[in-house]
């Protein structure tokens, strides 16, 4: 790990351990072990602090979900549920995500960055769903993402307790199948036509 991911790394786990008021530039020197000035020299800015952070949250965050964005789409509830289960393994991520969210409400600069940063992740669940035959795979992307996203706040900062995987599944499962996306049947793809009826008349 290089010196500018050490101290984006040890900016995200401040973001989570510390929420946004004890992410500062000596912060970061002091927990990553640098000399002062160091994180400075290199986000010289509190905004470039926090764009050098979100780009490496961004990276890990792309790299832990790339599964589920392969295409062509296999069977969503799974890999969909294989997606979130990432997100819950590494709350440290997720909590440095809504610590930015709630920034990027009061930073511009930040909230352009912030929803770059989204469509890297909503443009492949498009994708994904279209590949899948939903009807309207752009409006229910966003409802996609909408329940995801409410599942790991609910898990995380919530009351909810963290869901198993089997209550993923069983969840994804229901609200794919009211969005009317096609999941895959490996006995339909060998099993033969049935005859056609004899019956007359």
């Amino acid at each position: 790990m290089n010196r500018t991911e050490l101290i984006a790394e040890t900016a995200i786990t401040l973001l989570a351990e510390r929420g946004m008021r004890g992410l500062t530039h000596r912060a970061v020197d002091e927990a990553a072990g640098l000399p002062p000035g160091s994180t400075s020299n290199l986000a010289r800015s509190r905004a470039a602090l926090l764009e050098l952070t979100l780009a490496r949250l961004t990276s890990l965050e792309e790299e832990a979900l790339s599964e589920v964005f392969v295409l062509p789409a296999g069977d969503l509830v799974e890999t969909m549920a294989k997606g979130l289960q990432a997100q819950l393994a590494d709350r440290r991520r997720t909590l440095a995500r809504y610590e930015l969210a709630l920034e990027a409400t009061r930073r511009p600069e930040l909230r352009e960055i912030y929803d770059r940063a989204g469509a890297r992740f909503r443009d492949p669940a498009v994708a994904l769903l279209a590949a899948a035959g939903c009807p309207d795979p752009v409006r229910q992307a966003r409802q996609v993402v909408s329940y995801c996203e409410g599942v790991l706040f609910d898990a995380i900062v919530g009351a909810g307790a963290e869901p198993s995987v089997e209550d993923l599944r069983a969840g994804l499962a229901e609200l794919l199948t009211g969005l009317a996306v096609r999941r895959p049947d490996p006995a339909s793809e060998t099993a033969e036509p049935p005859p056609p009826s004899q019956e007359k008349g």
